[in-house]
């Protein structure tokens, strides 16, 4: 005898989770099946981004900036600290914690939303019938009248550095180190690994970023990635371009790495520690049977549509499974459409305004079309910019690194992107993300009245900045 639901979504992190509740409230007999298990073996919901990916990094990202504050900064203000010391147990004792608190309240939404949790691995078979088999290795059949496919993703391996117990490890193994490593490697300057690096440079390790592409951060704006370079190697970030590695050994506790430079010369390399954070790849092994019918590119992706149908009527699929940014906040959006959908709602996602997020010190964040964008694409834009060096309340915090970039098109006025490097990049984007949501203008926000004193000023003065009538700073163009 199966069991029969509305809606079985088949992976518990932030997409998988968001769908399952919203499926639930609105009034679908919902079921999440989820295989997590953490180091105790011990089942939990929340997927890579609560377990190992998005939270656990910013624990450490916020301790470690604290402890480098305590040490390097607060005496500009006035305070005197004496010696300062990291005990590193203590803060990956309150990552766990921080790990073990919201893990457990995605269980107490589902239970007060009335989803039902089954605690194993879900596999996709014909007919929208869901294989689902528990830890203890039972097996049983569910039936569902639609079916979410939110299994994320995993780490990419690269054969010249395979996993080897603590020494080469990737992110999850990088939020684990009990104490600071001398030399750290990491492969790949991209977010994990520039945010992982951040987070033991600032405890003391010799860090050395291997990078194969010789474009620093090319998915970013390029006065974005300039200025960030700029900023990483005052912060001691070595940051090496067009470093291809081409072979590892482990020597003890130690492991040297081979790689070529950007002229085609071979060097090598000795760490305590290496990350390897070279990407992630859709993860559907096992997830689907022979028969499903849900259809995969040669990546591993699942073809969806616009609103993440796949092939099969009734299969939808979300997430880093799908097309598009590998990004939390993106699949839990895709979450919320899919259940609205299936309740015979109207909806819909714009793709053209989800932000990222570099969490180092100062962020990085943006959101919308690029400058090289635009040109490759022959679209007439102009530019307004204003560094936080000039905002008073940056002045303030003593943290005035970087800048607010807003692009706007020549002709309509329509803002087109935003670009931030600062300390608070992370929460002024979603500034910019409202405004592009509404199709606002650059004058639309001029004419906005910001709280002053504060580093949202920045996006306002740089919204002026765009048509020559920045007050703060000096107007590149003439006023008109």
């Amino acid at each position: 005898m199966s069991d029969k639901f509305d809606v079985i979504v088949i992976g518990g992190g932030p997409g998988g989770y968001v769908a399952a509740i919203r499926a639930a409230q609105l009034g679908l007999k919902t079921a999440c099946i989820e295989k997590w298990l953490d180091k105790e073996d011990k089942p939990r919901l929340g997927g890579t981004c609560l377990n190992v990916g998005c939270i656990p990094s910013k624990a450490l990202l916020d301790s470690s900036h604290k402890y480098h504050d305590a040490k390097e900064e607060y005496g500009v203000h006035g305070i005197s600290v004496g010696d300062v010391a990291m005990d590193v147990d203590a803060m990956i004792n309150r990552k766990d914690k921080i790990v073990d608190q919201l893990t457990g309240g995605i269980a107490g939404l589902f239970k007060a939303n009335g989803v039902t949790s089954f605690e194993g691995f879900g596999k996709l078979l014909a007919n929208k019938k869901v294989e689902f088999t528990a830890h203890d290795g039972t097996v049983k059949t569910l039936d569902a009248e639609n079916v979410i496919l939110a299994t994320g993703s995993i780490p990419v391996n690269i054969p010249p550095a395979p996993r080897t117990g603590d020494i080469i490890v990737d992110n999850e193994g990088a939020l684990e180190f009990r104490s600071v490593p001398k030399r750290l490697g990491v492969i790949g300057a991209g977010v994990i690994g520039l945010e992982l690096g951040s987070v033991w440079a600032r405890l003391g390790s010799e860090v050395v970023v291997l990078e194969a592409q010789e474009q620093f951060l090319s998915v970013c704006d390029q006065d974005v990635s300039k200025e960030a370079a700029k900023i990483f190697k005052k912060q001691h970030l070595d940051i090496r371009l067009g470093a291809r590695v081409t072979g590892s050994q482990i020597n003890g506790e130690e492991v040297e790495v081979t790689y070529l430079d950007a002229k085609g010369e071979e060097q090598k390399a000795t760490f305590d520690k290496l990350i390897v954070a070279v990407g992630r790849k859709p993860f559907t092994d096992g997830c689907l049977a022979g028969d499903a019918g849900v259809n995969l590119d040669e990546r591993g992706f699942v073809f969806v549509d616009e609103q993440c149908r796949t092939s099969v009527p009734g299969v939808f699929a979300i997430g880093d499974i799908v097309r598009g940014p590998m990004l939390a906040h993106k699949a839990s959006e895709e979450g919320v459409m899919v259940a609205d959908i299936i309740a015979g709602h109207k909806a819909q996602m714009n793709y053209d305004c989800i932000p990222s997020v570099i969490y180092t010190h100062p962020e990085l964040a943006w959101v919308g079309k690029t400058e090289q964008e635009l040109k490759a694409d022959g679209v007439k834009y102009k530019v307004g910019k204003f560094p936080f060096a000039a905002s008073g309340r940056a002045m303030a915090a003593n943290d005035t690194d970087g800048f607010v970039k807003i692009i706007a098109c020549e002709d309509t006025d329509r803002i087109l992107g935003c670009h931030i490097v600062g300390g608070q990049a992370a929460d002024l984007i979603a500034q910019a993300v409202i405004a592009m949501e509404f199709g606002s203008t650059a004058e639309d926000i001029a004419l906005t009245v910001f709280a002053h004193p504060t580093v949202s000023e920045a996006v306002h003065e740089a919204a002026l900045a765009v048509d020559g009538h920045a007050i703060h700073v000096a107007n590149r163009k003439k006023r008109k």
